[in-house]
Protein backbone atom coordinates (compact mmCIF):
# COMPACT_ATOMS: atom_id res chain seq x y z
CA UNK A 1 0.00 0.00 0.00
CA UNK A 2 1.29 3.42 -0.97
CA UNK A 3 -0.89 6.42 -0.19
CA UNK A 4 -0.40 9.22 -2.70
CA UNK A 5 -1.64 12.71 -1.87
CA UNK A 6 -1.69 16.10 -3.55
CA UNK A 7 -3.76 19.25 -3.88
CA UNK A 8 -6.01 20.33 -6.74
CA UNK A 9 -7.43 23.74 -7.49
CA UNK A 10 -11.03 24.29 -8.56
CA UNK A 11 -13.48 27.15 -8.89
CA UNK A 12 -16.82 28.26 -7.53
CA UNK A 13 -17.60 31.18 -9.79
CA UNK A 14 -14.63 33.50 -9.37
CA UNK A 15 -13.45 31.98 -6.08
CA UNK A 16 -10.32 29.81 -6.27
CA UNK A 17 -10.53 26.83 -3.93
CA UNK A 18 -8.00 24.12 -3.16
CA UNK A 19 -8.79 20.56 -2.12
CA UNK A 20 -6.43 17.98 -0.66
CA UNK A 21 -6.89 14.46 -2.00
CA UNK A 22 -5.38 11.05 -1.28
CA UNK A 23 -5.63 7.56 -2.76
CA UNK A 24 -3.86 4.20 -2.67
CA UNK A 25 -1.90 3.84 -5.91
CA UNK A 26 -1.51 0.07 -5.47
CA UNK A 27 -5.15 -0.23 -6.51
CA UNK A 28 -5.84 -0.23 -10.26
CA UNK A 29 -8.81 1.50 -11.80
CA UNK A 30 -11.38 3.92 -10.50
CA UNK A 31 -12.81 3.67 -7.02
CA UNK A 32 -15.44 5.41 -4.87
CA UNK A 33 -14.69 8.86 -3.48
CA UNK A 34 -15.53 10.44 -0.14
CA UNK A 35 -15.72 14.21 0.13
CA UNK A 36 -14.54 15.48 3.52
CA UNK A 37 -15.83 18.85 4.71
CA UNK A 38 -13.83 20.78 7.30
CA UNK A 39 -14.89 22.44 10.54
CA UNK A 40 -15.25 26.20 10.94
CA UNK A 41 -11.51 26.90 10.85
CA UNK A 42 -10.97 25.86 7.21
CA UNK A 43 -9.28 23.02 5.34
CA UNK A 44 -6.59 21.99 7.82
CA UNK A 45 -4.39 19.03 8.73
CA UNK A 46 -7.28 17.36 10.55
CA UNK A 47 -9.25 16.77 7.34
CA UNK A 48 -6.07 16.04 5.36
CA UNK A 49 -5.38 13.24 7.82
CA UNK A 50 -8.95 11.98 7.40
CA UNK A 51 -8.47 11.96 3.61
CA UNK A 52 -5.43 9.71 4.03
CA UNK A 53 -7.32 7.39 6.36
CA UNK A 54 -10.18 7.21 3.85
CA UNK A 55 -7.61 6.34 1.16
CA UNK A 56 -6.43 3.44 3.34
CA UNK A 57 -9.97 2.07 3.16
CA UNK A 58 -9.70 1.87 -0.64
CA UNK A 59 -11.47 5.11 -1.56
CA UNK A 60 -10.34 8.51 -2.82
CA UNK A 61 -10.38 10.97 0.07
CA UNK A 62 -11.19 14.50 -1.12
CA UNK A 63 -10.83 17.15 1.60
CA UNK A 64 -12.76 20.03 0.09
CA UNK A 65 -12.38 23.75 0.66
CA UNK A 66 -15.31 25.98 1.60
CA UNK A 67 -13.42 29.26 2.13
CA UNK A 68 -10.76 29.72 -0.57
CA UNK A 69 -7.19 28.67 -1.23
CA UNK A 70 -5.01 29.17 1.82
CA UNK A 71 -7.75 30.71 3.96
CA UNK A 72 -7.67 29.42 7.54
CA UNK A 73 -8.96 30.89 10.77
CA UNK A 74 -6.62 31.12 13.76
CA UNK A 75 -9.07 31.98 16.53
CA UNK A 76 -12.72 31.39 17.39
CA UNK A 77 -13.48 34.93 16.26
CA UNK A 78 -11.81 34.43 12.87
CA UNK A 79 -13.41 31.01 12.45
CA UNK A 80 -16.84 32.44 13.18
CA UNK A 81 -16.32 35.26 10.70
CA UNK A 82 -15.36 32.76 7.98
CA UNK A 83 -18.32 30.50 8.66
CA UNK A 84 -21.00 33.15 9.15
CA UNK A 85 -21.63 34.09 5.49
CA UNK A 86 -22.51 30.45 4.76
CA UNK A 87 -24.74 30.17 7.80
CA UNK A 88 -26.54 33.32 6.70
CA UNK A 89 -26.87 32.19 3.06
CA UNK A 90 -27.41 28.47 2.80
CA UNK A 91 -27.84 28.80 -0.96
CA UNK A 92 -24.23 30.01 -1.09
CA UNK A 93 -23.20 27.07 1.09
CA UNK A 94 -24.93 24.56 -1.17
CA UNK A 95 -23.45 26.11 -4.30
CA UNK A 96 -19.94 26.02 -2.81
CA UNK A 97 -20.05 22.38 -1.74
CA UNK A 98 -21.60 21.32 -5.05
CA UNK A 99 -18.57 22.90 -6.75
CA UNK A 100 -16.42 20.49 -4.73
CA UNK A 101 -18.59 17.56 -5.79
CA UNK A 102 -18.16 18.56 -9.44
CA UNK A 103 -14.37 18.87 -9.00
CA UNK A 104 -14.10 15.45 -7.34
CA UNK A 105 -15.85 13.78 -10.26
CA UNK A 106 -13.09 14.99 -12.60
CA UNK A 107 -10.29 13.14 -10.82
CA UNK A 108 -9.23 10.19 -12.99
CA UNK A 109 -9.16 7.76 -10.04
CA UNK A 110 -12.78 8.44 -9.05
CA UNK A 111 -15.76 6.29 -9.96
CA UNK A 112 -18.16 9.20 -10.33
CA UNK A 113 -21.18 6.94 -9.84
CA UNK A 114 -20.05 6.19 -6.26
CA UNK A 115 -19.49 9.34 -4.21
CA UNK A 116 -20.31 10.00 -0.57
CA UNK A 117 -19.50 12.89 1.74
CA UNK A 118 -18.65 13.34 5.40
CA UNK A 119 -18.05 16.43 7.49
CA UNK A 120 -17.14 17.62 10.95
CA UNK A 121 -18.96 20.34 12.96
CA UNK A 122 -19.68 23.07 10.37
CA UNK A 123 -18.63 20.49 7.79
CA UNK A 124 -21.34 18.17 9.04
CA UNK A 125 -23.90 20.83 8.21
CA UNK A 126 -22.25 21.28 4.81
CA UNK A 127 -22.64 17.62 3.83
CA UNK A 128 -26.20 17.54 5.14
CA UNK A 129 -26.90 20.55 2.94
CA UNK A 130 -25.25 18.76 0.02
CA UNK A 131 -27.89 16.08 0.47
CA UNK A 132 -30.61 18.71 0.93
CA UNK A 133 -29.57 20.28 -2.38
CA UNK A 134 -30.66 17.07 -4.14
CA UNK A 135 -27.09 16.15 -5.11
CA UNK A 136 -26.51 12.75 -6.68
CA UNK A 137 -24.43 11.21 -3.89
CA UNK A 138 -24.80 7.79 -2.28
CA UNK A 139 -24.62 8.91 1.32
CA UNK A 140 -23.61 11.68 3.73
CA UNK A 141 -22.18 11.38 7.22
CA UNK A 142 -22.26 14.18 9.78
CA UNK A 143 -19.81 13.98 12.68
CA UNK A 144 -21.01 16.23 15.53
CA UNK A 145 -22.53 18.45 12.86
CA UNK A 146 -24.94 21.32 13.08
CA UNK A 147 -28.32 19.87 12.16
CA UNK A 148 -30.66 22.77 11.41
CA UNK A 149 -32.36 22.82 8.02
CA UNK A 150 -32.30 25.91 5.78
CA UNK A 151 -35.35 28.08 6.40
CA UNK A 152 -35.57 29.91 3.09
CA UNK A 153 -34.68 27.31 0.46
CA UNK A 154 -37.15 25.07 -1.36
CA UNK A 155 -37.11 21.42 -0.39
CA UNK A 156 -35.49 19.16 -2.98
CA UNK A 157 -35.70 15.37 -2.97
CA UNK A 158 -32.82 13.94 -0.93
CA UNK A 159 -31.19 11.12 -2.87
CA UNK A 160 -28.52 10.24 -0.31
CA UNK A 161 -28.72 7.95 2.67
CA UNK A 162 -27.95 9.95 5.82
CA UNK A 163 -25.94 9.07 8.93
CA UNK A 164 -25.67 11.61 11.77
CA UNK A 165 -23.13 10.87 14.53
CA UNK A 166 -24.02 13.00 17.52
CA UNK A 167 -22.87 13.65 21.06
CA UNK A 168 -25.84 13.49 23.43
CA UNK A 169 -24.42 16.37 25.51
CA UNK A 170 -23.57 18.58 22.51
CA UNK A 171 -24.75 22.11 23.36
CA UNK A 172 -24.74 22.96 19.64
CA UNK A 173 -27.19 20.16 18.91
CA UNK A 174 -29.96 20.34 21.46
CA UNK A 175 -32.64 17.71 22.00
CA UNK A 176 -35.10 19.97 20.18
CA UNK A 177 -32.75 20.35 17.21
CA UNK A 178 -32.17 16.61 17.06
CA UNK A 179 -35.90 15.94 17.11
CA UNK A 180 -36.48 18.51 14.37
CA UNK A 181 -33.76 16.89 12.25
CA UNK A 182 -35.26 13.44 12.73
CA UNK A 183 -38.67 14.75 11.74
CA UNK A 184 -37.22 16.53 8.69
CA UNK A 185 -35.53 13.36 7.47
CA UNK A 186 -38.63 11.26 8.15
CA UNK A 187 -40.94 13.69 6.35
CA UNK A 188 -38.55 13.70 3.37
CA UNK A 189 -38.66 9.91 3.12
CA UNK A 190 -34.91 9.61 3.69
CA UNK A 191 -33.11 6.40 4.68
CA UNK A 192 -31.61 7.97 7.81
CA UNK A 193 -29.81 6.99 11.01
CA UNK A 194 -28.76 9.00 14.05
CA UNK A 195 -26.28 7.54 16.53
CA UNK A 196 -26.10 9.41 19.83
CA UNK A 197 -23.10 8.86 22.11
CA UNK A 198 -23.67 9.28 25.84
CA UNK A 199 -21.56 11.63 27.98
CA UNK A 200 -20.24 13.16 24.76
CA UNK A 201 -20.02 16.83 23.76
CA UNK A 202 -19.26 18.68 20.52
CA UNK A 203 -16.07 18.03 18.49
CA UNK A 204 -15.67 14.57 20.02
CA UNK A 205 -13.44 13.34 17.16
CA UNK A 206 -10.83 16.10 17.58
CA UNK A 207 -8.03 15.23 20.05
CA UNK A 208 -7.25 18.94 20.41
CA UNK A 209 -10.76 19.76 21.64
CA UNK A 210 -10.59 20.46 25.38
CA UNK A 211 -12.90 23.36 26.24
CA UNK A 212 -15.81 22.13 28.37
CA UNK A 213 -17.09 25.67 28.88
CA UNK A 214 -17.47 26.07 25.11
CA UNK A 215 -18.85 22.54 24.76
CA UNK A 216 -15.99 21.03 22.72
CA UNK A 217 -14.33 17.98 24.30
CA UNK A 218 -12.56 15.01 22.70
CA UNK A 219 -14.12 11.65 23.57
CA UNK A 220 -11.96 8.71 22.53
CA UNK A 221 -14.66 6.05 22.69
CA UNK A 222 -17.11 8.10 20.62
CA UNK A 223 -14.31 8.88 18.16
CA UNK A 224 -13.58 5.17 17.67
CA UNK A 225 -17.21 4.11 17.56
CA UNK A 226 -18.23 6.81 15.10
CA UNK A 227 -15.40 5.88 12.71
CA UNK A 228 -16.51 2.25 12.76
CA UNK A 229 -20.09 3.36 12.07
CA UNK A 230 -18.84 5.44 9.15
CA UNK A 231 -16.89 2.51 7.69
CA UNK A 232 -19.93 0.25 7.85
CA UNK A 233 -22.13 2.93 6.29
CA UNK A 234 -19.72 3.49 3.38
CA UNK A 235 -19.51 -0.25 2.72
CA UNK A 236 -23.30 -0.29 2.53
CA UNK A 237 -23.79 2.70 0.24
CA UNK A 238 -20.98 1.71 -2.11
CA UNK A 239 -22.04 -1.95 -2.39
Amino acid sequence: MAIVSNTVGYLDGGVLLEAFFAFDDSFDGRRPAVLISHAWGGRDEFVADKAKKVAELGYVGFALDMYGKGILGSSPEENSALMQPFMADRGLLQKRINAALYASRLLPWVDDSKIAAMGFCFGGLCVLDLARSGADVKGVISFHGLLGAPESLPNKPIQAKVLALHGHDDPMGTVEQVQAFEQEMTDAGVDWQLHAYGHTMHAFTNPKANDPAFGTVYQANADKRSWLAMKSFLEEVFA
